[in-house]
């Protein structure tokens, strides 16, 4: 990786790190008829998909069963470490549950209640790599909102992995099906003879799920447009170039579309990190795809002239994964908002929040912390407001409604109030 200097940053070279996307629109047009297919021919159109796509003869769509003998049948030590990140993704989530209020406001008691979907459905990526973390992260925060049941849709393949189907169970789904990519996401959101109707979809995938999921919003809910992964490393002097190197590392392994950063004000950090990055890459196993990763014009150090223009910097990039490792992380944090996770100091890498420390990695990309969160519990739950209002506290109001229901032209609206106060104005 080069070091380049942010304030020598061309225009096209700042569009390429800041207007970073899933890179869905040239295959829409694809991901829209297979999704139509799946509405309309329903399991036949998955079979068929899975045989051109998978190169797999799909039997059974519905493998529930076989992911509840995964987790009987897995090694010990495997269940064991999926069943403890289970534990702490499951508590992080339940401090999420907000409580429903009713307070009194001079006579108006005012509130808020939540009720989960009824029914949400989890994506569960396959392909190069298993994935049993984002089947805990896609299903535990249903299950702790509440949600009656949810179904998991995963690539199908000659032997399912049994991490991730024990993983699938022990998290607590209720119905599992192999079926993968853009044709998941439709039999997710219409159903067919075998796979369950959901409300919300949530998961991250490649970029056919992401432009299946932009297909299907508005017929169900879903958490986000995912794109490849991100992770953005804001460091001073004292950070370990070693350590720095290898979070960006980790995360190339992801995929050749990921967008790794590192930022500092030290030029010493800076050359250091980049060549960490090459000797750590140098034959891991998947190489190829790390340096793909490390290659795209979306990635690479930034040399900054202060840490203003460091912290401005992350702040517009807006990563998946924010590391901050400075001798001053938690003021710097205090100035940093736009950001999906942040991993603060030497002893947090980004793996720890993939896979076990509690909170979720499904998490915005290119961009997306700007504007919303990651998956929570919120996901699944619907809140709705109540009010009740006693005849003083509409009267107290009665003017201020009448007045700005007229000015809107809605009569009607006024004349709700005055009927119910006739007596006060006789």
């Amino acid at each position: 990786m080069n070091v380049r200097e942010i304030s020598e940053l061309r225009p096209d070279e700042r569009a390429a790190l800041f207007e970073r996307d899933a890179g869905i629109d040239e295959i829409r047009d694809d991901v829209r008829g297979i999704v139509d297919r799946v509405r309309e021919e329903g399991d036949v159109a998955i079979r068929e998909f899975s045989e051109e796509f998978d190169d797999v003869s799909v039997g059974n769509l519905d493998v529930t069963d076989a992911a509840a003998r995964a987790a009987e049948e897995i090694d010990d030590e495997v269940r064991e470490a999926v069943e403890t990140a289970a534990a702490n993704v499951r508590a992080f989530h339940e401090r999420q549950v907000p409580d429903d209020w009713r307070e009194d406001f001079d006579g108006r008691e005012l509130g808020r209640r939540y009720a989960p979907v009824e029914r949400a459905g989890v994506y569960v990526p396959g392909g190069t790599a298993a994935y049993p973390s984002s089947a805990l992260m896609g299903i535990i925060p249903a299950k702790v909102a509440g949600v009656e049941h949810v179904a998991v849709a995963t690539p199908p393949a000659e032997e399912l992995n049994p991490v991730t189907l024990a993983a699938i169970e022990i998290a607590g789904a209720d119905a599992v099906y192999q079926v993968g990519g853009a044709q998941g996401i439709a039999a997710l959101s219409y159903g067919t003879e075998t796979v369950d109707r959901v409300q919300t979809i949530v998961g991250p995938g490649n970029r056919w799920v992401t432009a299946a999921k932009a297909e299907v919003r508005g017929e169900v809910e879903i958490d986000f447009l995912a794109g490849p992964s991100e992770i953005a490393v804001l460091a001073d002097e004292t950070a370990d170039p070693e350590l720095v190197a290898a979070d960006l590392v980790a995360q190339a392994e992801h995929d050749t579309r990921a967008s790794v950063v590192a930022v500092t004000v030290d030029e010493e950090l800076a050359a250091e990190v980049a060549a960490e990055v090459e000797a750590q890459a140098t034959g891991k196993e998947r190489e190829e795809t790390i340096r793909g990763a490390l290659e795209s014009d979306a990635s690479g150090v930034f040399l900054a002239r202060s840490m203003s223009e460091a912290v401005l910097f992350v702040e517009e990039y807006a990563a998946e994964h924010l590391s901050i490792v400075a001798d001053d992380d938690e003021s710097l944090l205090d100035r940093v908002d736009s950001a999906g996770s942040v991993f603060l100091g030497p002893y947090s890498p980004v793996a720890a929040g993939d896979y076990a420390s509690g909170p979720n990695h499904v998490l915005p990309t290119g961009g997306g912390a700007r504007r919303y969160g990651g998956l929570s519990v919120d996901t699944f739950l619907r809140s709705t407001t109540v009010q009740r209002l006693d005849r003083d506290a509409l009267a107290g109001l009665s003017e201020t409604i009448t007045t700005l229901a007229e000015a809107e032209g809605l009569t009607a609206h006024a004349e709700s109030v005055r009927k119910r106060l006739e007596d006060d104005e006789d």
